[in-house]
């Protein structure tokens, strides 16, 4: 028997009314600040905010920018997890479950 794999959720940089979400850059700024949320732990060492974590990364879905999170980073750190998706909340954006086929990882 194979354990499930964590569920992944995109964050939609489009707001309620429709609007693209703004700065441009907010995906990157998002998945960079949760930079040092890896396997294992946090990651404070030198070259840590260097790569994204895989947890919490920036893409282009369906021409929309998007921060695609993994539910693993909440048994990594709750309050990351509890941050990304206020930040979600308090901003207006979409946050849609991926289907385990599109998943990344």
């Amino acid at each position: 028997m194979t354990a499930a794999s964590p569920r992944q959720f995109a964050i939609r940089g489009v707001t309620a009314d429709g609007r693209t979400f703004r700065p441009s850059d907010w995906a990157e700024r998002l998945a960079g600040a949760m930079s040092c949320f890896r396997p294992g732990g946090v990651q404070g060492r030198i070259g840590a905010h260097i790569g994204y974590s895989p947890y919490c990364v920036p893409r282009i879905v369906d021409g929309v920018k998007c921060v695609i999170v993994s539910d693993a980073l909440k048994a990594v750190e709750p309050m990351a997890w509890e941050f990304v998706m206020n930040f979600a909340r308090d901003n207006g954006l979409g946050v849609a479950e991926l289907p385990p086929e599109t998943r990344e990882g």
